[in-house]
């Protein structure tokens, strides 16, 4: 496991404890890498030199921005082994001329290291060299997870990037919402039962189906107050304005 961030910690102990055997665990950070090491019952480096070279396996789950640094140095030492990255916006390609066998396994899901997921319901995204990649990458992801999927690598920055607006933006919404509530003396946990029955609801409806609010008849008396509410709160205002007609006009579509 080249990594030890949110993402490799959720996906080492789901493969431990599927029954592989987890090698070694490599991350810059020394303290990082003892502890998912110690948790998944394998060896720590801090060292890329160190990274063993006997492994069938390589996953890294790293950084965008150092894959195509760490790529040419463990590759180069592992020629028989496959190599897979779990990112969803890097191609596949960035192995090629570095490795013969390789691949993406790329979990759609958010992962924060406190906190344990259940991966057998996450969809997983396999992309490969060639079909002895692609066997290797589907025994391993099947052992953890109940929805394999193929996909190529343009098609996974689509799914990328509607796991943003999905995820990331959703929950940036969420820590907006968060601030305005306490400006009424409430607390976060009152928007918890709507928070959970918005996400419950596009599991049986269509997200626009399910859309409700004062954009949706873009009634401008209430957006206009609100907005009003919101000057000299930074961008908070432009997101709100920004996203009300993107609402409306996603309505008016339908």
């Amino acid at each position: 496991m080249i990594g030890a961030g949110n993402l490799a910690t959720n996906f080492a102990k789901a493969l431990s404890a599927a029954g592989h055997d987890i090698v070694q665990v490599y991350s810059r950070t020394g303290a990082s890498a003892r502890l998912l090491a110690d948790a998944v019952g394998a060896l720590a480096t801090d060292s890329l030199e160190g990274v063993t070279d006997d492994a069938e396996l390589y996953v890294m789950a790293l950084k965008d921005s150092v894959l195509e640094d760490v790529i040419p140095e463990v590759c180069s030492r592992c020629p028989d082994a496959v190599f897979v990255h779990t990112a969803g916006s890097v191609p596949m390609d960035v192995f090629r001329g570095h490795a013969l066998r390789y691949g993406v396994i790329y979990p759609m899901q958010t992962f924060s290291k406190a906190r344990k997921v259940d991966f057998s319901v996450i969809p997983v995204f396999l992309e490969a060299s060639d079909d002895a990649a692609m066997s290797v990458l589907e025994d391993v992801a099947k052992s953890v997870s109940g929805d394999v999927r193929h996909l190529d690598s343009p098609s996974r920055r689509y799914v990328h990037l509607a796991a943003v607006f999905a995820c990331n933006f959703a929950n940036h919404c969420y820590a907006l919402a968060a601030d305005m509530v306490e400006r009424s003396g409430m607390t976060f946990d009152c928007l918890l039962p709507l928070i959970d029955e918005t996400a419950r609801k596009v599991h049986t409806l269509a997200p626009i189906e399910a859309q409700t609010g004062p954009a949706v008849r873009y009634d401008r008396n209430v957006i206009d107050r609100q907005c009003l509410m919101l000057e000299g709160s930074g961008l908070a205002k432009d997101i709100y304005e920004i996203m009300s007609e993107s609402i409306h006009q996603k309505s008016k579509w339908q």
